[in-house]
């Protein structure tokens, strides 16, 4: 029996599937290439293309014998799903409903998904837990909500179990320096402040200094790729025992500040990185840490890569081996 990993090449996909190997599992993975990299795959059979190609996914499911599925596939930038929603719904929410039909027709009754604490939304406190409101401030966030209510549905219905695990940062990199975070355009902080030590920008942006935090950046939840990728892998042992659907925040529960995450990118690479202060963005919180003591307490969830100074020596271990990424 195999897992399913849609969107396997992304980046935590792909760590996501290393670690499945890493078990012994069997591993298949769609995904259409457009955001992942084939060399990210350190085995598993890919199958290239889009979840919303019925008849590529029925091909699938009948050529494999598939036990469960785990769910990355999906647009992720926030301020382009401001920008495009109906690329957002399309290739979220109907690629989702697509994968949960296919599945209801090959008997596949196992999912877990990479969701996101955009559902949140505005925090009403910190940490956040699973029971706090959902109001997402953008239309990820409102489509991630979209495709956990969906599959709740699905299982009420349908009897198709799920795990929705939502999270904040992912960072850092394979031990093994084989695969790394490359996305293009690169949104996310810790590659940005790597991409400046490499020379690669001027700069780094710190948006606002005035935040009611320590040093006035905002704080964030960073989360090693690879506790993301063990999370997974538990979710669906916990699927396996037969258990109820859930859903569980990952993160550290420290959250680190933009200047903490600068600081310690020099002190780790030993390069001079500048700075440039800019105005606060619109609708960015002071502070976003998550509890995960559901997942702690439920899945055995235990991140082993919590230090921020090891999230960003693994990271800059592939930046700096790979500065152009996957293919050059």
């Amino acid at each position: 029996m195999a897992i399913l990993v849609t969107g396997g090449a992304g980046y935590i996909g792909s760590h996501t599937v290393a670690e499945l190997l890493d078990r012994g599992e069997e591993v298949v993975v769609i995904d259409n290439l457009l955001t992942g990299h084939r060399e990210a795959l350190l085995g598993g059979k890919l199958y290239e293309g889009d979840l919303r190609d019925k008849e590529l996914l029925a091909k699938l499911f009948s050529e494999n014998s598939i036990e469960a599925v785990i769910h990355f596939a999906a647009s992720s930038l926030v301020g382009e799903s401001m920008k495009d929603p109906v690329k957002y719904y399309d290739n979220n929410v109907y690629g989702t409903q697509c994968l949960l039909e296919a599945m209801q027709k090959a008997g596949v009754d196992k999912i877990v998904f990479s969701s996101t604490a955009a559902t949140y939304g505005e925090p009403e406190k910190v940490p956040i837990e699973e029971t706090d409101r959902t109001e997402p401030a953008n239309v990820y966030g409102e489509t991630k909500l979209t495709m956990e209510r969906m599959m709740a549905w699905f299982d009420k219905v349908l009897g198709i179990k799920y795990v929705a695990l939502r999270y904040f940062n992912a960072a850092g990199a394979h031990a093994s320096g084989k695969i790394g975070e490359d996305h293009r355009p690169e949104s996310h902080l810790i590659p940005l402040v790597l991409q400046t030590a490499l020379k690669q920008r001027e700069s780094i942006a710190v948006f606002g200094e005035d935040y009611p935090t320590e040093d006035g950046s905002c704080v964030r939840d960073y989360i090693h790729v690879s506790d993301l990728a063990d999370a997974h892998v538990r979710a669906v042992t916990y699927l396996r025992s037969g258990s109820a659907s859930n859903i569980f925040n990952l993160g550290n529960g420290l959250g680190f500040s933009v200047k903490q995450v600068i600081e310690t990118a020099r002190k780790v690479t030993g390069l001079d990185i500048p700075v440039v202060i800019q105005d606060r963005r619109a609708g960015d919180p002071a502070v976003l840490v998550a509890s995960s003591e559901r997942a702690r307490s439920i899945l055995g969830w235990n991140p082993q890569h919590a230090d921020l100074e090891n999230i960003i020596q693994s990271a800059w271990n592939w930046h700096s081996a790979n500065p152009q990424g996957y293919g050059e």
